[in-house]
């Protein structure tokens, strides 16, 4: 079979590292703008009428270990878009390595995503359409992930199987 002819695991006719990889550059600057917009060196920020963006930005769980999470998003979706890349190379498509070091980087950032959403929905009681898109993303780069694994295991049954 040539390259072309083989069955390609992913959606979009992406495999899923590559999706991975795209997913998380789009959310890389969209935390990088929020990031930009905190530290006064990005204008205005485009939120929609309900203000919910600001209120989370200026609270205090917009903060973590001193460190704002819009910088700690944009820099965690760098790392998942970087080690996605390296995986999506020809050389190691069937590697698992690039798959446990993907599920290392979005698998905590989901728990992180699930306090930030606590405090964004429960504690502040408001809405930031930014921080749904990235919560959404990274709900589907853990879907993602999972289904990468479980190709890299099927993959790796079937080579022990012939072995």
């Amino acid at each position: 079979m040539s390259r072309d002819d083989t069955p390609r695991d992913g959606l979009l006719g992406l495999t899923y590292r590559q999706l991975a990889a795209v997913i998380a550059l789009i959310n890389a600057f969209v935390a990088t703008y929020l990031h930009l917009w905190k530290i006064g060196k990005a204008g205005t920020l485009a939120c929609g009428g309900s203000g919910g963006c600001a209120v989370v930005q200026f609270s205090s769980w917009s903060w973590f270990l001193g460190i704002d999470v819009a910088l700690i998003g944009a820099l965690g979706y760098t790392a998942v878009l970087l080690t996605a890349l390296w995986g999506a190379r020809e050389s190691l498509a069937e590697a698992r390595g690039p798959a446990i070091a993907l599920a290392a980087l979005v698998y905590p950032a989901i728990l992180f995503t699930i306090r930030l959403k606590y405090a964004e929905w429960f504690v502040l009681r408001t809405f930031c359409p930014w921080c749904f898109i990235s919560t959404v993303s990274i709900t589907l780069l853990g879907v993602i992930v999972a289904l990468e694994w479980r190709r890299v295991r099927t993959l790796a049954r079937a080579r022990a199987a012939t072995d």
